[in-house]
């Protein structure tokens, strides 16, 4: 084990022996293993915006197993989806990469002010399939904020019981922002912070932008000078937001673009600002399988070099 990866364990102290093996198999998996960096694969885009707006793109991609397949040829550090898509191939693949089993979604069928999410998959469940963690979404700002909260403390107190690591989706929205909030610096860095005190090893939140949401928190950051200007400020700015960075925060890849420079750009201010990483779903299974593994190793290319502090 590298002296990183040890280090980085080092920050869940109060963990039992099985979460801390979880977490291990994931920071040791795949291209990046060993780098305490993380590329993870998602897919639960058919459940929450429906199967052809995801899959149509990239016919293959209906099946399953594809993005088994997919995770495994490109070197990600884990693969997560929701339970049907894991029941579907966890068997025929079982041991080739960790599994993330995402335990709570929603549909695009109906257009919510304030959404929320159904439970969909349980601890058990993750437990049966071999998963190494749960994955469970959060929106800070909807009236059901609250609601979630003790959800996911419930399932990470289950998960973490069970030797299960916990990654949880810290994702603003409702009625409680403008649409512009909800990737606010602010609010992104807010949404760290929420999630890393609700018990999560591993967060996932979205690139934010250098937009204020609260009036009183633009009093702060302009009195203090904290520096939002760029993406790898904004990145820098989040990490320490989720404990001083002893929490890994991982960035969403986004909506899906044809723009490549444009998503390694992005990449590169993550990892420039300390990022731990990236969970990218349609920019990768959109795309032709051989298409999406270059990019992929393009990605971990990145992240396995030293970061450019400039």
């Amino acid at each position: 084990m590298t002296q990183r990866v040890r280090e980085i364990l080092s920050w869940y102290g109060a963990e039992n022996a099985g979460t801390l093996t979880n977490l291990a198999w994931l920071l040791n998996h795949g291209r990046l293993a060993g780098t305490g960096k993380l590329v993870i694969l998602p897919v639960d885009q058919g459940f929450e915006h429906g199967p052809a707006r995801s899959f149509a793109p990239n016919p293959p991609a209906y099946n399953p197993h594809y993005h088994f397949e997919l995770a495994i040829e490109a070197g990600c550090n884990a693969y997560a989806a929701p339970l049907g898509f894991l029941e579907a191939g966890a068997r025929d693949f079982a041991g080739e990469i960790p599994l993330i089993l995402k335990c709570n979604d929603n549909d695009a069928l109906l257009d919510e002010k304030d959404p929320n999410q159904a439970l969909t998959a349980s601890v058990r469940d993750a437990h049966r399939l071999g998963c190494c963690a749960i994955g469970f979404t959060i929106y800070p700002g909807s009236a059901y904020q609250l609601e979630m909260f003790g959800q996911i403390r419930a399932y990470a107190e289950e998960a973490k019981r069970y030797g299960l690591a916990v990654v949880v989706w810290s994702y603003p929205r409702g009625s409680g922002l403008s649409k512009e909030g909800e990737t606010a610096i602010d609010v992104v860095g807010y949404a760290a912070q929420i999630a890393a005190q609700l018990g999560a090893h591993i967060i996932k939140v979205k690139l934010p932008t250098a937009y204020i949401e609260q009036e009183a928190a633009r009093k702060v950051y302009d009195q203090q000078h904290i520096p939002i200007a760029t993406p790898a400020e904004r990145v820098r700015h989040v990490i320490d937001c989720a404990f001083a960075g002893r929490r890994i925060v991982i960035f969403s890849g986004g909506p899906a673009v044809s723009d490549e420079d444009q998503l390694l750009d992005e990449v590169r201010a993550i990892h420039a600002g300390g990022g731990f990483g990236s969970i990218i779903g349609r920019n990768s299974f959109q795309r032709p399988k051989k298409d999406a593994v270059r990019m992929l190793g393009e990605i971990m290319d990145i992240y396995a070099a030293a970061p450019d502090r400039t």
